[in-house]
């Protein structure tokens, strides 16, 4: 990357105080365009879903994993619920989407409650033996008492197709509308599919392990007996660790990572080591001495992050990741740009500053497969709830254990908001729908700037600096 004409800014920039330049392009298409991440994480997309509760559970990291990405695991989570977790993510289908079930004896309520759970929108009604009878979707629970059985307000299964249909013909079956069931041998529900789900899976190449199963990542905090959690979490099966915390750059942060480390490596494994975060060149240098392939880069760019209001420590993300990652390839490790993220050019612009992919959090908390409950605010608009890793609310949670005296004590230092709501995008309720508009969005930057490949638009790029003026010029304002 390099700056317009040559000019080096004298102070530190974010995203919204920069653009890409367009120049002399040979790529003919989008589809031209291979977003395959160039770091061990094994990504086909470069997004990283952030290891907040409100964001990585088990539906986001299926799902993110089916399209490529990759989902972080909080550190909150018990190492045996991981394991559970990563256990169930491995079974999986890479395909066909995990189904809705209830039997036909079940009321239309415990319908309406697993609805928001996934973007498919449908409740396969199965039989003892687990063949489909029928779909129930929130049109067939409209102005129905909530007690009705299934079983009377079911739509009959139209299309019922082998579960290792090609996605192509599970579309045409489709004529483009509805949903598919997949089925067994024996005819047993294994899996759902809509027309859009089976595009998708003809465009996206899953993120696998070597076994062919979709792949996650987790996170192990720097407090405790990290080496016991570090091989609790390898031997659940995790293809990725995650060491964090919010001052990267600091000696504990060092112990634990030289010590995951040599867990890492007395098992043989090539389990590759993610480690922030920081902010600065030798902060990753150091990082990467003590044993991480892959550093987070960003402190105070996260929507529900106070750290710098309360701080003032901290710096603009663009300028962290252009420098962090140019200290990276000096060194052999990769970076990832955690935060600060709000539309797909952003995450571009991380890349073009040298980033293999980008951390995004509340972003995607305000979508069907984030862990949260489906609400609806004065307005009737539907919205889950997000609040930050280390505001009151996370660190109450993750201090249950402690006694009343240091859980109060911890209360007192909080740098993050404990409750925010994440309305759905009427037009991108489901996470699939986001990362089709940031994969969009990247593939054109790269057309535009001549790439096929996110090493070649880092390589390529040229950046310039706007004003405010300048950015809110690229914003929609034609209404």
């Amino acid at each position: 990357m390099r700056y317009l004409d040559g000019q080096q800014p004298s102070q530190d920039l974010t995203y919204d105080d920069v653009f890409l330049v367009p120049g002399r392009s040979d790529v003919a298409s989008r589809f031209d365009v291979d977003l395959t991440v160039a770091d061990p994480s094994g990504a086909t997309v470069p997004v990283i879903a952030a290891n907040m509760t409100a964001v990585a559970g088990r539906r986001m990291a299926e799902t993110l994993a089916r399209r490529g990405a990759l989902t972080v695991l909080p550190q909150d989570v018990a190492p045996d619920a991981v394991a559970e977790i990563v256990a169930w993510i491995k079974q999986r289908h890479i395909v066909w989407d995990t189904p809705l079930t209830l039997g036909p004896g079940d009321a239309v309520a415990e319908a309406l409650s697993l609805l928001p759970k996934r973007a498919h929108g449908a409740v396969v009604v199965v039989d003892d033996a687990g063949r489909p009878l029928g779909t129930v979707d929130e049109a067939a629970c409209t102005d129905v008492d909530r007690f009705t059985r299934l079983a009377d307000v079911l739509n009959p299964v139209t299309v019922v197709l082998p579960i290792d249909t090609p996605p192509r013909d599970v579309f045409e079956a489709l004529g483009g509308r509805g949903v598919a069931l997949g089925v067994d041998s024996e005819g047993r529900l294994a899996g759902i599919l809509t027309a859009l789900g089976a595009l998708r899976a003809a465009i996206y190449q899953p993120t696998l392990d070597g076994q062919g199963r979709l792949r996650t990542a987790a996170a192990i905090g720097i407090n405790g007996d990290v080496a016991v959690k570090a091989k609790a979490l390898l031997d659940a099966g995790v293809d990725v660790l995650v060491v964090d915390t919010a001052h990267g750059h600091q000696r504990k942060m060092l112990d634990a990572l030289q010590a995951v480390r040599k867990v890492v490596d007395d098992a043989g494994s090539a389990v590759p080591i993610v480690a922030g975060n920081v902010v600065t060149a030798q902060g990753v240098r150091d990082l990467a001495a003590a044993g991480a392939d892959i550093v987070k880069v960003g402190v105070g760019p996260g929507a529900m992050c106070t750290t710098r209001m309360m701080t003032g420590v901290g710096r603009p993300q663009f300028s962290a990741v252009l420098e962090c990652a140019a200290a990276g390839r000096e060194v052999g490790v990769s970076a990832w740009a955690d935060g600060g993220v709000r539309h797909p050019r952003d995450v571009a612009l991380a890349i073009a500053a040298g980033a293999s992919a980008v951390m995004i959090g509340s972003w995607l908390a305000g979508t069907y497969e984030s862990p949260g409950d489906l609400m609806r605010d004065e307005a009737g608009r539907p919205y889950k709830e997000s609040f930050g890793m280390a505001s009151k609310r996370a660190v109450s949670a993750r201090t249950r254990g402690d006694g009343a005296f240091d859980r109060a004590r911890k209360a007192l230092f909080e740098e993050g908001i404990s409750a925010s709501r994440q309305l759905l995008d009427p037009q991108r309720p489901g996470v699939e729908d986001v990362l089709d508009s940031i994969c969009a969005g990247v593939r054109s930057a790269c057309t535009y700037v001549g790439a096929r490949t996110l090493p070649e638009l880092h390589e390529k790029a040229v950046v310039g600096v706007q004003t405010t003026a300048g950015f809110i010029e690229g914003t929609p304002h034609g209404l």
